[in-house]
């Protein structure tokens, strides 16, 4: 490839999709809403993908389920993730996505570790039973004709029971366009740390399709180490984003795209915080419930700056845009960057635990009749990955 074809190739294609930046933001439930996806978008570049959506409840047409998939004008590439466990039904969403226009890309979401989930088999439990697994993805992907539809798996249900080299061959050959792995186990549920190592043997074992790589990217340096250690094509972020939006310009920048300069003061923070709770008013339609829902952001903002205890509580509990612009207008806008006080992990890790199964899930690879009905239970609204 010449000098000039290398500068002008994406950072990353997904099927037809160019990327600038090879970066995904990860689905959260309650957090990646058209709100959040906006102001990520205003900082930086990449793919940002929806919360998660329960294939049952869109092919039901659940009203909450389909204000979720909406996205704003501003948009684009539009990303939908999908979660659920029934062949049928997650090939009949996917129809009505690219029927309707809903998207430009659908993930399947198979990382889930919530136990309500994984007890009745769902998510990250999902792939230890592989024709299902192969089935929905399958079904799936002729389902979404031109759009490129992607898997997103961890490694396994645990350490004995790891999945996620078979899950990547398979989905591979059922026609997906990638593959993300989120580096821990269902048992690890978000704590320890991720194992990258992981990624770079799916590297190795998928090789016609792009794999993403997931896992303590806290700063654009673990990002762009986790590409150079493990050969990704690209990175999904997930917690490492939580209050600190314009981590996506930081991201661009440091994969050689232009995003607008980041100085993290406090009054830089503040602006951010300010726009958040904007955006999620006009998501909302509703002042008052806009504002509810930036009170859980509150502590990831403002993690190591000198922002008070009274103050802290305060915005945690305003019910308007006034209310908080004059809680903001109290602070020390010209407050450095604290440093090390605002790094590290943010969200809740969780502790390792054993992972809720159906009984004798483990006992074979093959789906039996008790189980197979079971199954549709497990299309609960959780997120997870």
């Amino acid at each position: 490839m010449t000098a000039s074809a290398l500068a002008s190739a994406p950072a990353l294609r997904i099927g037809p999709l160019d990327l600038d930046v090879p970066v995904v933001l990860a689905p959260m439930a309650g957090i990646t809403n058209t709100a959040f996806r906006r102001l990520c978008r205003e900082y930086g570049a990449g793919l940002y993908v929806s919360e998660m959506i329960t294939s049952r409840a869109l092919v039901e047409r659940n009203d909450t389920t389909m204000r979720l998939i909406r996205h704003h004008e501003s948009e684009t590439p539009r990303s939908i993730q999908l979660y659920g466990v029934d062949p049928a039904t997650v090939a009949e969403a996917v129809r009505i996505i690219v029927a309707e226009d809903h998207a430009d890309h659908i993930d399947l979401n198979f990382g889930c570790p919530v136990p309500k989930v994984t007890r009745k088999g769902g998510g990250a439990a999902l792939p230890w039973k592989t024709e299902p697994f192969r089935e929905i993805v399958e079904r799936a992907a002729k389902a979404s004709g031109p759009l490129p539809l992607t898997v997103k798996m961890r490694k396994g249900i645990d350490d004995d029971h790891l999945t996620y080299l078979e899950a990547g061959r398979i989905a591979e050959g059922a026609g997906a366009a990638a593959v993300a792995l989120h580096a821990r186990t269902a048992a690890q549920f978000y704590s320890g740390q991720a194992d990258w190592s992981a990624i770079t043997r799916l590297v190795e074992t998928v090789t016609s399709i792009p794999v993403l790589g997931n896992g303590d990217i806290w700063s654009a340096d673990d990002a762009v180490r986790m590409r150079e250690e493990t050969g990704c094509a690209g990175v999904v972020v997930g917690r490492g984003c939580l209050g600190r939006p314009w981590l996506f310009g930081e991201l661009a920048t440091a994969f050689g795209a232009d995003a607008p300069p980041v100085d993290a003061t406090l009054g830089f923070v503040a602006s951010a915080f300010r726009r958040h709770a904007e955006l999620l008013v006009e998501f909302f339609d509703d002042e008052g419930r806009g504002c509810r829902d930036i009170r859980k952001h509150v502590a990831w903002y403002f993690k190591g700056y000198p922002v008070g205890g009274d103050t802290r509580a305060a915005l945690a509990t305003a019910s308007s845009l006034e209310e908080i612009d004059a809680l903001l207008a109290t602070l020390d806008r010209d407050a450095p960057y604290p440093g090390a006080a605002a790094e590290g992990q943010r969200g809740r890790a969780g502790t390792p635990k054993r992972p809720a199964l159906p009984d004798r899930w483990l006992e074979s690879r093959l789906l039996d009749d008790n189980t197979t009905a079971g199954l549709a239970a497990a299309e609960l609204d959780h997120s997870g990955g």
